[in-house]
């Protein structure tokens, strides 16, 4: 089966699916994508390329944001707008190829960088349309940390920053547990050195 099928059949609850406890996963990641580098504002427009079932799109509404979803996947995009109905826009498109009818105060790309067929075209496009910053996770085990960043600054993203992302995807924890996770996540050296052998940045590419 293929990925394409793979996710066409599970899009109908795609979130509960993937996350254990998707509330706190992805709460922590809309967080994160308001406030890691330049703060969004209220009334500011999110894009978010490759988005399922459009699962972040209600916590950055919660956050007084405006959330337009894309995804490749017809199915995806009826379950997206299921979920968020008329509180959001949610498009058809490629994340190759796909641009906004006008410019977004960010861009986000959560679980799918490996998709862009050229990632430095690809962030060069985005910074064309992204007026504040580009978000996304990266796994530092799998992509060399100072390729992406000089692809980031020729692109037109000339600060970067980074966060590690310790909030777990397939593990349901107690509210405490999730606490100090969130708090490890500043621990500087000590979660660095977590990252070597799990878990992911979250990359905020600035304007």
């Amino acid at each position: 089966m293929s990925k394409a099928d793979q996710y066409a059949r599970k899009a109908a609850g795609w979130s509960d699916a993937e996350y254990a406890d998707a509330h706190a996963y992805l709460d922590h990641r809309a967080q994160l994508v308001a406030s890691l580098g330049t703060r969004l504002e209220p009334g500011d427009e999110v894009l978010d390329l490759a988005c399922g079932d459009g699962g972040l799109g209600a916590f950055m509404l919660e956050r007084e944001l405006r959330y337009t979803g894309v995804d490749a996947q017809a199915e995806m995009v009826d379950a997206a707008r299921r979920r968020l109905g008329e509180h959001a826009a949610i498009e058809a498109g490629d994340l190759n190829t796909y641009e906004p009818g006008r410019p977004v105060a960010a861009t986000t790309v959560f679980r799918a960088i490996y998709y862009a067929h050229d990632r430095a075209a690809f962030f060069t496009r985005l910074a064309g349309f992204t007026e504040k910053k580009l978000v996304f996770d990266l796994n530092p085990r799998q992509y060399r940390l100072d390729d992406v960043l000089a692809e980031l600054r020729a692109a037109g993203f000339p600060r970067v920053e980074l966060r590690p992302f310790f909030v777990p995807q397939t593990r349901r924890l107690p509210a405490p547990a999730i606490g100090l996770l969130r708090a490890a996540e500043l621990a500087g050296p000590l979660a660095r050195l977590a990252l070597r052998v799990r878990f992911t940045y979250i990359v905020a590419a600035l304007r």
